[in-house]
């Protein structure tokens, strides 16, 4: 992917997340009359200022490193030394403020990104949001085989909630089952019946590495089109003429059913070649294959050599797609229920990686992020707007972390200084800063080492 849609597509999400972050803190502090000195957004040298024409002098400053932001408001606590506030000013000064309006000022930072995140949904239902009805196919031995479920069963409701799409599946699978490992499966089979199928997982870790939920659960979208991914060095593929994105039409004359029956065909062909009509770019080829042994779990049995991917061809695009839309009101009732969702989601998967039962390696930095804002600017703007949705939620709920530094940091002091009826000591919230300090700078560090690790992979 190119870096002139990476790049700008990753300020613009670092931009407008940043901002309405810190505009969220900036206007609720000018209602409630607290004094604002500076809005910023990024650190460091300024690259644009510009101070505003009425008596406060509001200072706005754009930096040069993007990652963050912050408004400065008058408070006797961060003057300098040997300065004071002039004392008709005292009154606006921040930490003068009765404790609800600190709170309301602290938590409206947060609070903006989760009113971002509905907007942007609204606006995208209201576009249209290209879907798909959850048609499924079933992986071999995974806990949807063991369910009971087939090729073909169209997935209605989890759980009793009615789903529309693909989407909205894989969301209330992952909402669900942080609450039970056991889930109860509306569907409507193949042959048109209507089933309950019950999804046990039990013990089976599902968020130990970055594999798709819906992988570890065996159920994937039933798409035909078969798509060579990978060819390995010296493999029966490479010597039969296959290359990477080649599309696999047939194979001995015959249509394929999905992934899984191309690899089964493969698998029982050891030895026998194999015919395959093959897409490459707009040319139609017609190739001969002949798959040489592996051994899977102690059996011999045919392969290529090659990796194989599901892709949407044009048939399945007609008979799986549509847009999902909604009306004004609808829209942003959808809207309101994609963020609870989400942000409900984020936060148990936060603290379900204090425990060790997420891993690690899920944590993302700044490349990767960039990588996603590319990706989906690539592929429109509905896409996009849908990415800077999450992002915005995940960094709402990351701000609302009761870590010093951060704003659920200072709403913790707020708690206790309600419970005790004075705010903490200058020692604790120094003490709690380093902690704060140390903490955020190990997050940053191992988020940029999967980041790092990702592109070594």
């Amino acid at each position: 992917m190119s870096l002139l849609i990476i790049i700008p597509a990753f300020l613009v999400t670092i931009g407008v997340l940043v901002t309405v972050h810190e505009f969220g803190h900036y206007w609720v502090a000018r209602k409630l009359g607290v004094k604002v000195l500076r809005f910023s957004i990024g650190f460091g040298k300024p690259l644009w200022r510009r101070v505003s024409s009425d008596a406060d002098k509001v200072e706005y400053v754009l930096s040069a490193l993007p990652l963050g932001g912050y408004v400065k408001m008058l408070d006797e606590r961060e003057c300098e030394e040997g300065a004071q506030i002039p004392e008709e000013e005292l009154p606006r000064a921040f930490n003068r403020q009765k404790l609800w309006k600190r709170a309301a000022i602290v938590f409206a930072g947060p609070l903006a990104n989760f009113l971002l995140a509905i907007a942007v949904y609204t606006l995208t239902y209201l576009l249209g949001v290209e879907a798909s009805y959850p048609v499924v196919e079933v992986r071999n031995d995974s806990p949807a085989a063991i369910a009971g479920f087939q090729l073909g069963d169209k997935i209605n409701s989890i759980n009793g909630t009615p789903v529309d799409s693909w989407a909205d599946v894989n969301m209330l699978l992952v909402e669900d089952y942080l609450k039970s490992t056991k889930l109860d499966i509306g569907v409507t089979t193949n042959e048109g019946g209507e089933t309950v199928r019950t999804l046990e997982m039990g013990d089976k870790p599902m968020f130990k590495d970055e594999s798709g939920f819906l992988d570890k659960v065996g159920l994937s979208l039933w798409v035909h089109g078969v798509g060579i991914s990978n060819i390995l060095a010296g493999s029966a593929a490479e010597r039969a003429g296959l290359q990477a994105k080649d599309k696999i039409l047939s194979v001995d004359g015959n249509d394929l059913d999905n992934v899984q029956h191309f690899i089964a065909y493969v698998r029982q062909h050891l030895g026998k070649p194999v015919g395959l009509q093959v897409k490459r770019g707009d040319d139609t080829l017609t190739l001969s294959v002949t798959p040489e042994t592996k051994v899977v779990d102690g059996e011999s049995v045919g392969s290529i050599g090659a990796g194989v991917a599901s892709y949407m061809a044009e048939a399945d695009r007609e008979r799986l797609t549509f847009t999902q839309s909604y009306s004004p009101l609808e829209a942003v009732w959808q809207g309101l229920i994609k963020t609870k969702q989400m942000s409900v989601v984020t936060l148990k998967l936060m603290g379900r990686m204090l425990t060790g039962e997420v891993a690690l390696k899920n944590v993302s930095g700044p490349v990767t992020i960039a990588q996603f804002a590319g990706a989906s600017a690539s592929i429109g703007l509905v896409p996009f707007l849908g990415f800077l949705a999450i992002v915005s939620i995940s960094l709402g709920v990351l701000n609302l972390m009761p870590v010093p530094m951060l704003d659920g940091g200072h709403l913790l002091y707020y708690l206790i200084e309600l419970v005790k009826g004075s705010p903490v000591s200058a020692e604790v919230e120094a003490a709690g800063f380093r902690v704060g300090i140390a903490l955020i700078a190990g997050l940053m560090m191992l988020a940029l080492y999967n980041d790092f690790m990702r592109l070594m992979n």
